[in-house]
């Protein structure tokens, strides 16, 4: 009976120190990113140093744009969406070329933009004007066509 106890102490113990060294591993990994947070997802860790995912916006930043009657043109994508992972090697680029600020809303990181600017799905496309939404373009388009269709009246409307 001893023994039985003393193994099942040390697979425990061992679980435990397993979890504990995931757990610092996961924060020394986060440490420094874009988000200002001390912990995130992994799915948004791998995303750190993929030029795609650079421009980063943060929840506080847009809202503040908004407030200020700012244009921003905004992708909310979420970083362990598989659709949002096909269209940011097409949109992200596209963006740079026509000269757009494409800034990128996580919404796995902060969920509260599902509700505060009514995403339905990943990815979607908002472009704001003096504060307030003219244009959207929601969901995977296998046609880049869509995509640059619509940046192209996004950009129309900014005169960039």
């Amino acid at each position: 009976m001893k023994k039985i106890i003393i193994i099942v102490s040390v697979i425990v113990a061992i679980f435990i120190a397993l979890a504990a060294i995931t757990n610092i591993q996961q924060k020394q990994k986060s440490e420094g990113n874009p988000f200002g947070k001390s912990k995130i997802y992994p799915a948004t860790q791998e995303q750190l140093d993929d030029p795609l995912y650079q421009n980063i916006i943060l929840p506080e930043e847009l809202e503040e744009k908004l407030d200020n009657e700012e244009s921003a043109t905004i992708y909310f994508y979420k970083s362990d969406c598989p659709a949002c992972k096909k269209t940011s090697p097409v949109v992200v680029p596209m963006a740079e070329d026509m000269g757009i600020d494409l800034e990128m809303y996580n919404l796995l990181e902060f969920e509260q933009g599902w509700d505060d600017y009514d995403i339905h799905s990943t990815p979607t496309l908002v472009h704001f004007e003096d504060g307030k939404e003219v244009s959207r373009l929601e969901n995977y388009h296998q046609d880049e066509s869509v995509f640059s269709d619509w940046l192209e009246k996004v950009k129309e409307t900014t005169g960039e």
